[in-house]
């Protein structure tokens, strides 16, 4: 984990974070003579490589537990049905083990619910005169996918703007672009994994632009 958060602190690319996850992993392996695995046997290389890959999602896993309800929620949906449709009752049934409400989500605008059916909002779909300052049940969940929407409609420019107005709360956006990155790479939804692999990419830039511009609108003490 501590290996994980330098690799990310460095903004390693999601789609390159597996293959960078395997130095500090196989640094352990190959720093004894032998390494065992839980019955006594010696441990191969592609069964550390496969462990090395558990870990890690394992890792990424954790780090849920820095996201809101909403969020959580929405990433145990979107593991399983993307940005399709499921039925009512199994959203409600999750939203009760996750301590939110389907209601409650639709009302924060990252949810749809219509004849018994509901599914998540795609980024192009959220409005686009949403801000975080005035939105009454922020999510994680929908400022990634608000940052994804800016990033595709208005460049980096937008999305450094929208950087700046979250603050803090940008960073734990990242975080979630980086899981997002790995579930989809194990469904296998490339569409969506570019689209959090080219935020996570975009990081550097949009932190730079809002850091310059937040400078700029500083008052002049003297």
């Amino acid at each position: 984990p501590a290996a994980l958060r330098r690799m990310q602190a460095g903004n390693i690319a999601p789609v390159d974070l597996a293959q960078a996850a395997i130095g500090p992993g196989m640094a352990v392996f190959t720093r004894y003579a032998k390494v065992l695995d839980a019955r006594g046997n010696a441990l191969t290389v592609r069964e550390a490589l496969a462990l090395i890959n558990e870990t890690l999602d394992a890792a990424l896993a954790e780090q849920e537990g820095e996201f809101d309800a909403d969020s959580r929620w929405a990433l145990a949906w979107f593991e399983q049905h993307g940005f399709g449709e499921g039925e009512f009752g199994v959203a409600e049934t999750l939203s009760k083990a996750k301590n939110t409400s389907v209601e409650g989500m639709v009302q924060g605008g990252i949810l749809q619910s219509a004849r018994g059916r509901v599914r998540l909002l795609r980024p192009e779909e959220l409005p686009v005169d949403w801000s975080p300052e005035t939105d009454e049940r922020l999510t994680n969940w929908e400022t990634v996918h608000h940052l994804i929407r800016v990033l595709a409609t208005g460049g980096e420019s937008a999305a450094a703007d929208l950087v700046k107005a979250l603050g803090a709360k940008a960073e734990t956006a990242r975080e979630l672009a980086y899981r997002l990155y790995t579930l989809c790479e194990r469904k296998k939804r490339a569409a969506e994994a570019l689209a959090y692999n080219g935020l996570v990419q975009s990081w550097p830039e949009l932190t730079r632009l809002a850091r310059e511009s937040a400078a700029e609108h500083q008052p002049e003490l003297f």
